[in-house]
């Protein structure tokens, strides 16, 4: 007889012989019964029911204010030729002269209550798919970090300029910027008041100090030196160094360029656009209740995917921002848990102790086939 080896012959199937392949691992494999199945539920149910109630109440409590400016009537143009009827909104006018001309819109809304704190101003847009995957990879990292010549070919078609001009910053992601400008003022008892707003610490601190870059330009020169032999996005109204007017604010470091380059998980979000000054009189506590204005340059198009935007007013807490999903989703699974453990406690006290029936006409019937079988 030969004898067997432990080694897998040589083009066979089967897996190796170890305590992995084979299954042989040391494993905990606990045995479900009522005294740990129940605790465990009612423990879970009682620790996610509270949590969910103070999470519920948290965002409750957070204020936030809504305008959808989407449709807003223009109140003055770049160039009347496009004005086709006075009520025209503004949505139409740009469509209508292909994006190249400038159109001014304002909104009254109201603020019912106080909204004492900090307030922190967004856009928001709807059904623009950040998270489309070759949207998502339009961008050149390397050139954001002060490289304005490198692009890659995931940035196409927004990677050259008449086929041979580096685009900077290149990619879909860019070249769709978000480039209304918004601005609030407050009707109170004297006039309008214009609100300060912020537009410096609103994007996310690693972005800031390591992830955009200017390029390196000789002392005295101005930042435009820095990006010469390339040309600004085909839907850009200006170059990016001429984002802003702060120098700390300004080409690849400009934060509003930084925020909308994080793409977002859904076709519906909203981004940080800036912070109410609460260094100004009147506003040191929040925003007062009452009558606002928004005035708008509208230059971002929505028609072509169907899209809205809107100025969004929010407070924060501890938890973040308005958002009641989570404090939902914990009282339900708290709640869930907690009728799952009372269900199996009274299954347990309802059946698990009642005497079993034995059939006994079964058992006989099996106990003579098998000895029939034996003789």
């Amino acid at each position: 007889m030969s004898s067997q080896t432990s080694e897998t012959p040589v083009g066979s199937r089967r897996p190796a012989d170890t305590a992995f392949k084979q299954q042989r691992m040391r494993a905990w494999k606990p045995i479900m019964t009522t005294g740990s199945v129940v605790p465990a539920f009612l423990i879970v149910g009682v620790i996610f029911l509270p949590l969910g109630i103070l999470f519920l109440f948290t965002s409750n409590n957070v204020k936030e204010v809504t305008v959808d400016y989407t449709n807003c009537n223009a109140s003055s143009v770049s160039n009347s030729l496009y004005l086709i009827s006075p009520g025209m909104s503004c949505a139409d006018y740009i469509q209508s002269t292909n994006f190249t001309e400038n159109c001014y819109c304002n909104v009254s809304f109201r603020v019912p209550s106080e909204m004492t704190g900090k307030v922190y101003m967004y856009y928001g847009l709807d059904n623009f798919y950040q998270n489309h995957r070759r949207y998502v990879r339009a961008r050149s990292d390397y050139q954001l970090l002060g490289n304005p010549s490198y692009t890659v070919g995931n940035c196409e078609p927004f990677r050259y300029f008449n086929g041979s001009t580096p685009i900077a910053p290149c990619g879909a992601i860019a070249n769709s910027l978000f480039n209304d400008s918004l601005t609030l003022m407050f009707k109170n008892a004297s006039g309008n008041v214009n609100v300060g707003l912020l537009n410096r610490n609103i994007a996310w601190s690693v972005d800031l100090r390591i992830k955009y870059k200017n390029p390196t330009v000789p002392d005295g020169f101005p930042l435009k030196y820095g990006f010469n032999g390339t040309a600004k996005p085909p839907y850009w109204r200006k170059p990016v160094y001429e984002l802003s007017t702060d120098p700390e604010n300004n080409g690849f470091k400009n934060e509003d360029l930084m925020v909308w380059m994080r793409t977002a998980a859904l076709p519906s979000f909203r981004k940080l656009y800036r912070k109410v000054n609460h260094t100004q009189a009147g506003f040191t506590n929040g925003l007062p209740s009452g009558d606002y204005f928004l005035n708008v340059e509208y230059n971002f198009p929505v028609i072509p995917f169907n899209g809205k935007k809107r100025l969004i007013l929010s407070t924060a807490s501890w938890l973040g921002g308005k958002n009641p999903f989570l404090g939902i989703a914990y009282i339900v699974v708290g709640s869930i848990c907690i009728i799952l453990g009372f269900l199996c406690l009274f299954y347990h006290y309802q059946y698990a102790n009642r005497p079993r029936q034995l059939d006994v006409s079964s058992s006989f019937a099996t106990r003579k086939s098998q000895t029939s079988h034996d003789f």
